[in-house]
């Protein structure tokens, strides 16, 4: 009796855990969508008024007048797919070399691979510029496309979702005169897409929203992403703090896209890691 009571007071406890720490987390989507129908002078009345006493959905069409944000929301949409879709490529080829393929050095290499995760960016984004520059590539979407097409991150997260499927598979391939391209596309890859979809929502989403990389490599207006768009509307003096929640809100729609169209693979994808490393 002592133990199920123990257990059910465990349970409580880990629920109300929870529901607080929900509760938290969605504490600021409620805001920017909140303020994001409220008049600029509105938004941080204190104390917060979670519904709107003037309602003012005009936000949303003033946006699309007040930036181009159709274009910004386009070129993030450009910058994203492609860059998604360059490291499911890259880091899946080099997460099978490192899991399935025998070749001297690969463990030196590979801990020498993941030594990028310890380097911060500040340490490369000089340098990486100068490399940038020299190619020609400043102010073009290419900067973006190419310099984050390649992670050490997803290398490490496919290797460790590669390293845990059947090495049977590859050998009875092999047997029957496969090659190993043929063997990695044929066979390998179509029982990868949990971690496929893992590291695609993950790359996607952090693209979408990066503003650090942009903001150093793009400079022409026609060619800046949804963060640098929306951060034009922070003036010197003024800021239509409204208009940015509206973009906020916006914005999330890809992302939100994606995880519904990848979440019944997500799960799986995530605890790859946690069964052999």
């Amino acid at each position: 009796m002592g133990a199920l009571l123990s257990r059910g007071l465990a349970r409580t406890s880990t629920y109300v855990v929870a529901l607080i720490l929900s509760v938290v987390m969605i504490f600021p989507f409620v805001w920017m969508v909140s303020a994001s129908f409220k008049p600029q002078e509105d938004v941080f009345a204190y104390p917060i008024q979670w519904i709107p006493k003037v309602f003012q959905p005009e936000n949303y069409s003033e946006l699309w007048t007040t930036i181009p944000f159709p274009l910004y929301y386009l070129n993030s949409i450009k910058v994203s797919v492609a860059v998604t879709l360059g490291q499911l490529i890259t880091c899946s080829l080099a997460g099978y070399a490192f899991a399935r393929l025998s070749f001297p050095g690969k463990n030196k290499l590979f801990i020498i691979y993941l030594a990028a995760f310890m380097i911060p960016y500040q340490v490369i984004m000089i340098p990486q510029y100068m490399v940038v520059r020299s190619l020609g590539l400043v102010d073009s979407h290419w900067s973006l496309i190419l310099l984050e097409s390649f992670s050490a991150y997803g290398v490490f997260l496919m290797r460790q979702f590669f390293t845990g499927i059947s090495m049977e598979l590859s050998e009875a391939a092999r047997i029957d005169g496969s090659s190993e391209f043929g063997i990695f596309a044929r066979i390998i890859l179509p029982l990868a897409k949990p971690g496929l979809a893992t590291l695609g929502i993950f790359v996607f989403a952090s693209v979408w929203n990066d503003f650090q990389a942009p903001l150093i490599y793009i400079f022409s207006d026609k060619l800046k992403t949804l963060p640098l768009g929306l951060a034009s509307l922070n003036g010197e003096f003024t800021s239509e703090t409204q208009l940015i929640m509206a973009g906020a809100v916006l914005s999330l729609i890809p992302i939100v896209a994606v995880f519904l169209f990848l979440q019944r693979y997500f799960v799986s994808g995530l605890t790859v890691g946690a069964v052999k490393g």
